[in-house]
């Protein structure tokens, strides 16, 4: 038995199920800050995230990032699911946010699980839905919210993930996701520091209320 799996997905997926996915299914125990998938690469296997969180990034036409969504315990990557069904490319990039446990399961039984499972049909929809609702709040959040309520959100998105009140991120590396300049970031973080509602250190920032 896979270590995690009965305790995440025993709830989601019929027995037999499971016992494929045991079957079938490597475990990964990858540490944080790894690249899983990368923008051009085919994916050869769909990830189920047993614990940490995976962040999912876009890579515009000069290189520059984009932070998509997070992914957590109990989640996959809707991307990934639609290389694999459709064999293309990945237009994604994910890397571990914290040290992950992940499933592999191989391409080749996408499809099947699709017809033979009722739960793993309703799995891949809700998480086509979930995914696609994360993206349309990104979006939102660029067309619609200035860059200071978009790096509170984004450092509520990591307290949230990581829970912990640490954000372990260089201005660069927020300035990166966030697809603005570091000198914005430096701004924007001083102005909530002169707030009382952060610390600011060297490689990371201390939350105190948001």
């Amino acid at each position: 038995m896979i270590e995690g799996l009965n305790d995440n997905y025993s709830d989601l997926f019929e027995k037999e199920l499971i016992n494929e996915i045991n079957e079938v299914g490597i475990l990964k125990e990858i540490p944080g800050g790894i690249k899983i998938i990368d923008i051009g690469q085919y994916i050869r296997s769909m990830p189920l995230l047993i614990s940490g969180a995976i962040k999912v990034l876009r890579e515009d036409e000069n290189g520059d990032e984009l932070l998509l969504y997070f992914l957590e315990k109990g989640d996959t990557c809707a991307m990934s699911l639609s290389c694999c069904l459709g064999y293309a490319k990945s237009e994604i990039r994910a890397i571990t946010e914290l040290d992950s446990k992940l499933i592999a399961i191989p391409v080749q039984k996408m499809e099947e699980w699709t017809t033979k499972y009722k739960s793993w049909r309703s799995f891949v929809f809700n998480s086509y839905h979930n995914r696609l609702t994360e993206m349309f709040l990104t979006i939102d959040s660029i067309a619609f919210m200035k860059m200071d309520e978009r790096l509170l959100k984004y450092l509520k998105d990591k307290i949230k993930i990581t829970k912990t009140n640490t954000v372990k991120a260089t201005h660069l590396e927020i300035a990166i996701e966030l697809h603005t300049s570091r000198v914005v970031i430096s701004r924007l973080l001083k102005k909530l520091e002169n707030q009382n509602k952060i610390e600011l250190h060297r490689n990371y920032i201390q939350v105190l209320t948001l």
